[in-house]
């Protein structure tokens, strides 16, 4: 049997670290370096190392691909914030060597990584867990004459606490304002391990002779946490380590490198808290920050929509205006282009009177011979072009001197007649084309007028929704604005 005091002990230790530390932790637990500081490795059992958990791939590549299945949040944590933590679960060599060896500490650590499963909050924060099988114990190595192995369970995790994100004073639906938007599981380090304090029988702080309060220290939990899991699997033949102290299990060396430990892993705790601390008020003066510029940009919303509604109104004035300028000339232009198509009309009309009474005079003309001869009474007296002959006088001399100059003269008249008809044709041809176009565009005009009655609308819509007082009050404020714009510019000019 082993040399012992007697006293078997329960130990359980953690420490954070960061993205810079977490390389060197897994080249010595997964033993993928190819030299080791400590002499006392032996690579030759490496093979009778225990995974409970193998990792799936680099420390870094687990806890980069369970923040982006979104398993983790590393939200508002600086680039060098601890992202893991590494719980050492450990019993004196002695222990194991008396109660069975390798196998003893097989089923010990089987139950101890429930334990750190329980503790972490759940098996998934867990990277790896591997017991060490091939770390030698140098001093019952020689006590004893032959090689005696210490075993002891690492276990890697990412440490979470469980935040709520609740809705902000920006949320559109007030009644969200307050209340649980998501929850999320919060990388950090300081929140897992934060001491609590030690409460009296009414439930209330306690406090030392210097007045501050007495804390329950988070690792000194831990090590209550470690020794209640194993008592309850059975495992009573150990006891816990002793609260306050660092047990010596073999050498004084040992001894002082934990106390060291301890000494650091407080130094540690209110470092973290100081961290902690520091990024809620980091985390507060962000918020105000924000609120501050979220105001700001509300204010200048409020300006520019301001300025936009100052220059709608001067534009509907301006093309108030002008709507009602341009509907006058319309109506204006309307009625002269009435006046003109109704004079159009009756000449239209009286040249197709004339035009009907011409084609039914030439219609007689030529099929009545005594319409023929009034009308030729209508050109002249008919005796004086058509006398009756001399005594004397032949036929031929009467067709050429008196039948043909009368032939003549009524062709004239007819020739002289048609043209003129042709003419009034060609007029009211023109009258009616010229009606035509002033009534498409009396048609334009009276759209445009319809346009700019509906502006007129709108604006009057605007005055009586803001009033006319805060509407020359805009207006004035626009006027300030430019001659203040006009002052700038010369004191400009004038400074170059």
């Amino acid at each position: 049997m082993a040399r012992n005091d007697g006293i078997d002990r329960t130990s359980a230790r953690n420490q954070c670290l960061t993205e810079k530390d977490i390389g060197k932790i897994e080249g010595h637990n997964e033993r993928e370096n190819q030299s080791y500081t400590n002499p006392d490795i032996d690579p030759s059992r490496s093979h009778l190392n225990v995974h409970f958990k193998t990792p799936t791939g680099s420390y870094a590549e687990m806890f980069a691909q369970m923040e982006a299945d979104g398993q983790i949040s590393t939200r508002g944590l600086k680039p060098d914030a601890y992202h893991y933590g590494e719980m050492v679960f450990d019993v004196n060599t002695a222990y194991f060597h008396n109660n069975g060896g390798y196998e003893y500490a097989k089923q010990f650590f089987a139950e101890a990584y429930q334990a750190a499963v329980k503790i972490v909050g759940g098996e998934r924060y867990i990277l790896s867990a591997v017991m060490h099988a091939d770390e030698r114990n140098p001093r019952m190595s020689d006590a004893l004459g032959y090689p005696v192995f210490h075993f002891h369970l690492h276990v890697v995790y990412v440490p979470v606490v469980e935040k709520q994100i609740k809705w902000t004073k920006r949320c559109k639906d007030p009644k969200l304002v307050g209340t649980v938007k998501q929850t999320i599981m919060q990388v950090s380090a300081s929140k897992k391990w934060m001491s609590d304090p030690v409460l009296d029988e009414q439930g209330k702080p306690m406090y030392n002779a210097q007045g501050k309060v007495i804390l329950n220290k988070s690792y000194s939990v831990l090590q209550d946490q470690f020794y209640d899991h194993m008592a309850a699997a059975g495992y009573t033949n150990v006891q816990r380590g002793e609260k306050g102290s660092t047990e010596q299990h073999l050498t004084v060396l040992q001894f002082k490198t934990m106390k060291e430990e301890e000494r650091l892993a407080q130094a540690e705790a209110r470092r973290e808290q100081a961290e902690a601390d520091q990024a809620a008020a980091q985390d507060a003066a962000a918020d105000a920050q924000r609120a501050a510029e979220l105001a700001q940009h509300e204010a200048a919303y409020a300006q520019a929509e301001a300025e936009r509604i100052n220059q709608e109104i001067q534009q509907a004035d301006a093309q108030r205006e002008q709507a009602m300028k341009e509907v006058a000339q319309a109506q204006e232009a309307a009625a002269r282009a009435r006046a003109e198509a109704a004079e159009a009309a009756e000449l239209a009309q009286e040249m197709e009177q004339k035009a009907d009474k011409a084609k039914s005079w030439l219609d007689k003309l030529l099929t009545d011979k005594k319409d023929v001869t009034d009308k030729v009474s209508e050109i002249g007296d008919v005796d004086e072009l058509l006398p009756k002959p001399g005594l004397l006088m032949s036929k031929a001399d009467y067709r050429d001197k008196v039948a043909l100059p009368a032939l003549r003269t009524v062709f004239n008249w007819c020739r002289e007649a048609v043209l003129k008809l042709r003419k009034e044709r060609e007029e009211h041809q023109a009258t009616r084309k010229a009606l035509m176009q002033a009534n498409r565009k009396v048609e334009r005009l009276e759209e445009t007028s319809s346009e700019y009655r509906d502006r007129a609308s709108k604006f009057d819509r605007l005055v009586e929704i803001l009033g006319i007082d805060r509407i020359n009050q805009m207006f004035a404020e626009h006027d300030e604005q430019k001659r203040s714009h006009r002052l700038e510019h010369r004191r400009n000019d004038g400074a170059r």
